[in-house]
């Protein structure tokens, strides 16, 4: 199984300020260590990016993730990414713009997400994606 994580557990991971112990940073440890196979998209580098001050932080996260594939969405996963948030908002959940092309990678590579945003949890329940529980890890 293919796992895209998501930006928040990145972000928690990454973090150097205090000890975590969320499960999604445990399930994101034992992938890297048992080698799994991860992917990530170039939004979720940015965001990381964009939420890391400094330059030693920088680089450290660029190298990090030259050794992840990168999986680039095209003109269709924009086109179902947008069919997603508005089904979701018909739904009465309102998931974000790049949460929704998030999804939309997900499902159409078949992978499995890894995220500490409940959004998602609640997504899946209108939507055809699978998200890592830690009840049911391989969901």
């Amino acid at each position: 199984m293919t796992l895209f994580v998501d930006t928040s557990v990145w972000s928690l991971a990454l973090r150097r300020d205090a000890p975590v112990d969320a499960p999604e940073v445990g399930a994101l440890t034992a992938a890297l260590l048992g080698g799994e196979s991860l992917v990530t998209t170039g939004l979720v580098l940015q965001e990381l990016l964009q939420g890391f001050a400094g330059p030693r932080a920088r680089k450290q996260i660029i190298e990090r993730f030259a050794a992840l594939p990168l999986i680039v969405p095209d003109r269709r996963d924009h086109i179902e990414a947008a069919e997603i948030r508005n089904t979701c908002r018909r739904k009465g959940l309102q998931l974000g713009t790049i949460d929704a092309l998030f999804a939309q990678i997900c499902t159409r590579h078949d992978l499995l997400m890894l995220t500490a945003d409940r959004d998602f949890h609640l997504a899946a329940r209108h939507i055809d994606l699978r998200v890592w529980s830690a009840r049911n890890p391989r969901h």
